[in-house]
């Protein structure tokens, strides 16, 4: 299931957040049929079974492997393609979450496994599934662990989607979105974790990985007539296509100013 979730609680939430269901086929996401949900609009609890704050277990991250299904790249949604990210190495952005409950509770994720809003869990366009990320609500300093296991959200300008109880840690629910930082965790030999660079001075703002240096290079000669930043191609793995290093506010400066249907959302990471 991939899904961009909407909300019904209060009337200004349903402006906010839509809701879409798709499934893989193929390395294509295709519209699925809505009827299998048994809401039409999504929501939080009863009240009954509302959780609150100090109900709510972060989860222990762990090292995992990529997951079989949900990880097809390109895949499309609405008309528009999405690639998947080849690692989640040192990603970092920052950008409105929102969250989604009732409607997908029980309902399967994009990586096959059950969606309970009553569990922190996340969506995400790009991420690898899984991915264990750290997300802070930049608007009261709250963080907690949350894995990536779903696809979402597709509303423009949203970068994390998270379930019913993460949205409440945060302490969003009733908002409907707060402005977040999204670090993914690595994972070091003995399987402990850390954030991906956090207070760096210099960052990269990576446009795309590549294979082959070829690609590389034709994204670069595209973007390099368009900012006044160096351009580069880093290569270990993969080739690497990023501006900078620059510092953090330039490197948000220029997200904003690539990201576009083209060259989807670039990634800040951290200079090292």
């Amino acid at each position: 299931m991939v899904s961009a979730r909407g909300l019904s609680l209060l009337p200004v939430l349903m402006l906010v957040l839509t809701s879409c269901s798709t499934q893989y086929s193929s390395g294509v996401v295709q519209e699925s049929n809505a009827g299998r949900y048994s809401i039409s609009q999504d929501r939080g609890p009863d009240q009954t079974q509302t959780l609150s704050a100090d109900d709510i277990v972060i989860p222990t991250p762990r090292f995992e492997p990529i997951s079989p299904r949900g990880n097809a790249s390109p895949y499309v949604v609405n008309g528009r393609q999405y690639y998947v990210l080849a690692s989640a190495d040192q990603y970092v952005e920052e950008g409105l979450a929102s969250w989604y409950g009732a409607k997908f509770h029980g309902h399967t994720t994009s990586n096959g496994e059950v969606f309970d809003m009553y569990q922190i869990s996340a969506a995400h366009r790009s991420l690898p599934l899984p991915t264990w990320v750290r997300v802070t609500n930049l608007e009261n300093n709250k963080s907690i662990i949350a894995r990536v296991n779903d696809r979402g959200p597709f509303h423009p300008g949203r970068v994390i989607d998270l379930s019913y109880a993460g949205a409440v840690k945060l302490d969003y629910v009733h908002k409907g979105t707060a402005r977040v930082r999204v670090e993914a965790l690595s994972f070091d030999g003995g399987g402990s974790s850390s954030p991906a660079p956090v207070g760096q001075t210099a960052y990269y703002v990576q446009l795309g990985a590549f294979s082959e240096r070829n690609s590389a290079e034709a994204l670069r000669d595209r973007v390099s007539g368009r900012v006044q930043d160096t351009v580069r191609i880093d290569h270990s793995d993969l080739f690497r296509v990023r501006i900078g290093p620059v510092d953090y506010d330039r490197a948000l400066q220029l997200q904003q100013q690539l990201t576009s249907p083209e060259l989807g959302r670039p990634m800040l990471v951290g200079a090292n």
